[in-house]
């Protein structure tokens, strides 16, 4: 009954474990959030400091000498997961070793996605007989491209390599986030005989499909995420690519799905992904610029992620303040045409309902500006990563980084005075007022 239940959930909750800083505390329910090798558990737990729930994640080794040999290799891999940082990638916030006699652990902690994958997302829409709505296929697929882009830029570029619908998880406002980014630079930095076993079960044979056929080889390289990208778009746009009931999704099934598409622009977009020869494949930031993705005017775009780094400057409901003043009749852009009437706008014809709801939904990165940035590779230095803990001397909680100055000078005042000593002009201390800069996501 409703006491049993309470028991159960009181026992979830039960705090198994802290982390050696006490921030962390391990839960004994369960999670899954994508898999990697050797991943042998992964709990609920609670950040402390933060009051939100995360996911602790443990790797375990047996082999104490091996795990010795690659100890620093180890630490190197989770000190470069550290440092990205990215709006449609689960964040890894920290990680430690604790070995004993028997056992060796590598623990870290990634941000917990609640609402369930993407492969779950399309089961509930096609059970509710439900199509695909382009603009969510459109908003997704810009998402899950500014993440690579991002990954691919890095130097050196991190490849993820298990791109599937099951590893990609949507949360309820729309934003998408990636996980298991660290499964392809585990598995590549941690020899085979020092990995746990790894299930590979039904449900790793259904996501074959995901992957090309130069997937393995040592020349893969990023061209393996465009094509698991176009697998993942391919089947957000026909919810399903049927396995009927086999253990592995077929080719033909694969082409029946891509013959049901009916926009041109969007099969052209998708069959550019999966071209067998890597080198055709396009980058993920020259899929960015596809015209099937165009969904939002750049102009537009560009204005709004500027308005959102500078609201600062703003009173928090200046769009509300802002409609009240205004002369809805007012014309605020015009388009002259020789020998015709011109076209004109005006403030009417804005629906601030609407501006409100995509203001708030670029705040929330559900329209990432990663596709007008440049390709400039985002450095990954060992020197600049968080340190792990030492579960021996982490006896207080975790020190915060040193803020970034994110103000921005508003005035600034000085006066002259006039030394007789040095017989010159000299200008004391100025003194300025600041105003408050929110942290702007680049």
């Amino acid at each position: 009954g409703a006491a049993g239940a309470a028991e159960e959930s009181e026992d979830e909750s039960e705090v198994l474990e802290e982390s050696p800083c006490g921030r962390w505390q391990k839960r004994r329910e369960q999670v899954n959030q994508g898999n990697m090798p050797g991943l042998q558990n992964t709990f609920l737990a609670m950040d402390t400091e933060e009051g939100v729930e995360v996911v602790w994640n443990e790797l375990h080794f047996a082999d104490l000498k091996a795990f010795k040999a690659h100890e620093e290799k180890i630490k190197t891999v989770f000190e470069q997961l550290v440092v990205v940082d990215h709006p449609n990638i689960v964040k890894v916030h920290k990680y430690w070793l604790a070995v004993d006699d028997c056992l060796a652990q590598v623990i870290f902690i990634t941000e917990y996605v609640s609402s369930g994958s993407l492969k779950q997302f399309l089961k509930k829409t096609k059970k509710n007989h439900k199509a695909m709505n382009v603009r969510a296929w459109k908003r997704w697929c810009t998402q899950i491209l500014s993440a690579l882009s991002y990954l691919h830029a890095c130097d050196p570029p991190i490849i993820h390599g298990n791109l599937t619908s099951d590893t990609i998880f949507i949360q309820h406002n729309g934003l998408i986030k990636i996980g298991s980014v660290w499964h392809r630079i585990f598995a590549e930095a941690i020899p085979a005989d020092l990995r746990s076993p790894v299930c590979a079960g039904r449900e790793e044979q259904q996501n074959l499909h995901f992957f090309p056929p130069e997937y393995g080889r040592a020349a893969d390289g990023t061209a393996v995420d465009i094509f698991s990208f176009g697998m993942c778009a391919l089947e957000m746009a026909v919810l399903e690519i049927q396995s009927n009931g086999e253990a592995c999704v077929s080719e033909e099934a694969i082409e029946r799905a891509r013959h049901s598409l009916d926009d041109p622009n969007m099969r052209e977009f998708i069959l550019s992904c999966l071209v067998l020869n890597p080198e055709k494949r396009p980058s993920a930031h020259n899929l960015l610029f596809h015209r099937v993705l165009f969904e939002v005017h750049s102009l537009k775009l560009l204005a709004a992620h500027c308005f959102i780094n500078n609201q600062y400057l703003m009173p928090e409901n200046v769009v509300e303040e802002k409609t009240k003043t205004l002369d809805l009749e007012m014309v605020m852009a015009e388009m002259k045409r020789k020998g015709r009437p011109p076209v004109q706008w005006r403030y009417s014809e804005v629906s601030f309902l609407e501006l409100d709801k995509f203001l708030e939904d670029v705040r929330n990165g559900i329209y990432p500006l990663m596709n007008f940035a440049t390709t400039r590779p985002h450095t990954l230095p060992r020197s600049s990563s968080q340190a792990p803990e030492d579960p021996q001397k982490a006896t207080s909680p975790t020190p915060e980084p040193f803020d970034v100055e994110t103000r921005k000078v508003v005035q600034m005042q000085c006066g002259m005075e006039w030394s007789e000593e040095k017989s010159q002009w000299h200008s004391p201390l100025a003194c300025g007022s600041f105003a408050r800069r929110r942290p702007v996501i680049h």
